[in-house]
């Protein structure tokens, strides 16, 4: 069966006792586990992990702890309380709080930001070959940057220096006001700056 990201683990080895000096995977058990949360821009979230993504892996096969646990831990350790990220990562934040609360830790307040993506669909980054930000020139895409995010930047702050167009924004900054779509496409030619 197919879940949200892809094959839903069946629970195949729930009750298998694991053989000696075999190295498998750890997964936490989603028995039911159905959750809710307030995300600050994309609104109310449900989830039902055990019929949309099954028990969940925390430790890999080959040893190395897996980004739903290390997140959480990580975020702990830290005592963040606001996460912000794009939305692309919206389907992991119910594992994570799922995590968080076997292991009695806090739950951070999230945001989830419109992820840019290109015409295909492809959240722009290195591997959909989307530019990087200029060293030399970043005010372009800072602006374009701002517009997508409900903020458009007034020609004449535009026209200023860096660090007014940083000052404006922090001074102007509402969440109400970023787009509540979960992925933007962008056009091209506002995906280099121009």
């Amino acid at each position: 069966m197919r879940g949200i990201e892809g094959p839903i683990y069946p629970g195949t080895c729930r009750r298998r006792v694991s053989a000696p000096g075999r190295m498998q995977a750890t997964r936490v058990r989603t028995d039911g586990a159905r959750l809710s949360f307030e995300d600050a821009v994309q609104g109310r979230i449900s989830a039902d992990l055990e019929a949309e993504i099954g028990d969940f892996v925390v430790r890999r096969s080959d040893g190395h702890y897996a980004y739903q646990l290390a997140v959480v831990v990580d975020d702990q350790e830290q005592g963040i309380t606001e996460v912000v990220r794009g939305a692309d990562l919206l389907a992991s934040t119910a594992r994570q709080i799922h995590v968080q609360q076997l292991l009695g830790a806090a739950t951070p307040r999230y945001v989830h930001l419109p992820a840019a993506v290109n015409a295909q669909g492809e959240k722009l980054s290195k591997q959909t070959y989307a530019p990087a930000v200029s060293r030399t020139a970043p005010i372009p895409m800072l602006l374009d940057a701002l517009a997508f995010l409900g903020h458009p930047v007034p020609r004449d702050v535009q026209e200023g220096a860096l660090e007014d167009i940083w000052t404006w924004a922090i001074a102007t900054w509402d969440l109400a006001r970023v787009p509540r779509e979960r992925a933007i496409a962008v056009a091209p030619e506002a995906s280099d700056g121009k």
